[in-house]
């Protein structure tokens, strides 16, 4: 078999593997953490698509210790698989926004439990300081250390319509500071906020594979209820365009095809619970459209990278 007929695109699952040598599962995490966005620091409201019910799941809830977040995340997903190990996901809010001291605490409690092999820390990247960044670098030397960006968009009036709260400027240095401390940089990319159209994204995947990014998250634009977004949507729905499943599928090996090679794609798309979710309703999980996508790349014989061009900058 050619390496053109074995390779879609990198796949999360087999990165894990290559650097733990086992079967890895992410628990996720409610730190008990806010964001400058909410609490007056950068604005308030949040970003205008955020719901953050729509990914903790049952067993993440901030009246638990982290600790007991750990255990019911790792009982949850043991009885499947006994000789799992799990990377502790700080996931919910801004996970790099408190004292350094209130950080090493948490972060230091979900890897003192056992079987615990490191921590993923989702965070803005405009809450990135330096003497944290220290602090990680030097962590990582004793365990697995992923910080994990939210960028979102790369275009500026994107960002602003969103109520993001940062540029994209902001977002490539925090990504160039964390790679220069040696740590392995994740980043997250929403597909078809609004005013973004298919040739923007392709341009998009350009510019993000010339960052020094590991790992990427690409989801779905969602309406979820209870957003500001939610409202705009149900005011002026003629401002938003929501992708039907086969038009996002093409749209991912667009992106794929312009994406450079060697970034290992975690995701393609978001599953919100059915009560919060407003639009558009796919009606299948996760694995399912990763396996769509993967299919129709063997229909047209294309793969990660085809017209990757780009070089990290």
């Amino acid at each position: 078999m050619s390496t053109r007929e074995r390779f879609y695109y990198n796949d999360y699952g087999s990165y894990t593997r290559s650097i733990f040598n086992c079967k890895v599962q992410k628990i996720s995490i409610d730190g008990g953490f806010t964001c400058p966005n909410r609490d007056g620091s950068k604005g308030t409201g949040g970003c205008t698509y955020c719901n953050n019910r729509t990914f903790n799941p049952a067993y993440c809830h901030r009246s638990r210790s982290v600790k007991e977040q750990m255990h019911e995340g790792i009982s949850f997903f043991s009885h499947k698989y006994p000789t799992m190990r799990y990377l502790a996901y700080f996931q919910a809010y801004t996970n790099t926004y408190a004292s350094l001291e209130t950080l090493r605490a948490k972060y230091e409690e979900a890897l003192s439990v056992e079987g615990c092999i490191g921590i993923v820390i989702g965070t803005r990247p405009d809450c990135m300081p330096d003497q944290l960044l220290h602090y990680l670098q030097e962590l990582s030397k004793q365990t697995y250390i992923m910080v994990e960006y939210g960028v979102e968009s790369t275009d500026d009036d994107t960002l602003k319509r969103i109520n993001r709260g940062h540029d994209f400027a902001t977002s490539a240095d925090a990504i160039h500071r964390t790679a220069a401390a040696g740590l392995p940089v994740g980043a997250h990319i929403i597909l078809g906020l609004p005013g973004e159209k298919r040739d923007t994204l392709t341009a998009q995947a350009r510019l993000m594979s010339s960052l020094p990014i590991t790992t990427l998250k690409l989801h779905q634009l969602q309406i979820i209820r209870g957003t500001r977004m939610a409202e705009e949507y149900l005011a002026h729905p003629e401002e938003f365009h929501l992708f039907e499943l086969d038009e996002y599928i093409e749209t991912a090996i667009g992106y794929l095809e312009n994406l450079r090679p060697d970034i290992i794609v975690e995701r393609f798309s978001s599953q919100s619970p059915k009560e919060l979710l407003l639009a558009p309703d796919w009606g299948i999980k996760n694995h399912e459209l990763a396996d769509k996508i993967k299919r129709r790349m063997k229909e047209l014989d294309t793969w990660q990278g085809r017209h990757a061009k780009t070089i990290i900058q």
